[in-house]
């Protein structure tokens, strides 16, 4: 590819030429809309692809996954702690995540980034411009053991 012709490319075709692929979503035949759920979604599984990311979310948003869990056919949500801002050819990221004691913070933020970047520009064909990350708490190894002995306490 030539620098006059990337010139000319809107940001998501210089996207999918970076990643060798054809995945435009405005063509002279029709455009592709991505829901923000589905950038919400991506980014999400990414991010707990990272090792060293214990979870997603804020204090309240663990709290209602953790009842969640405990109902039968119920889910994890995957965009917990992600929300998304999706225009015609680029998209924005803000996480809160759940670190786990020991792990060099800003080293785990800076593989999350580049993660969340790589997936959403891989599935989608937009274009991250930002992907902020709130570390909100550290999850210590102790506090399984603590839970683990409630539960056993009142089976």
């Amino acid at each position: 590819m030539t620098a006059s012709t990337a010139e000319k490319m809107i940001p998501a075709q210089k996207n999918s030429a970076k990643h060798g692929t054809d995945n435009s979503l405005v063509t002279d035949k029709g455009s592709t809309t991505i829901a923000d759920a589905v950038v919400q979604k991506v980014a999400g599984l990414a991010c707990r692809e990272v090792p060293g990311v214990h979870d997603l979310g804020g204090g309240a948003a663990r709290a209602f996954s953790a009842i969640r869990e405990r109902i039968p056919g119920a889910s994890a949500s995957a965009g917990q702690g992600v929300s998304v801002e999706v225009g015609e050819t680029q998209a924005a990221a803000d996480l809160q995540i759940v670190v786990e004691y020991g792990v060099p913070i800003a080293e785990v933020a800076r593989k999350v980034r580049h993660n969340v970047i790589t997936s959403i520009e891989r599935m989608t064909g937009l274009e991250v411009v930002e992907v902020n990350i709130s570390v909100n708490d550290v999850h210590l190894p102790e506090s399984d053991d603590e839970s683990a002995e409630q539960e056993a306490r009142v089976k």
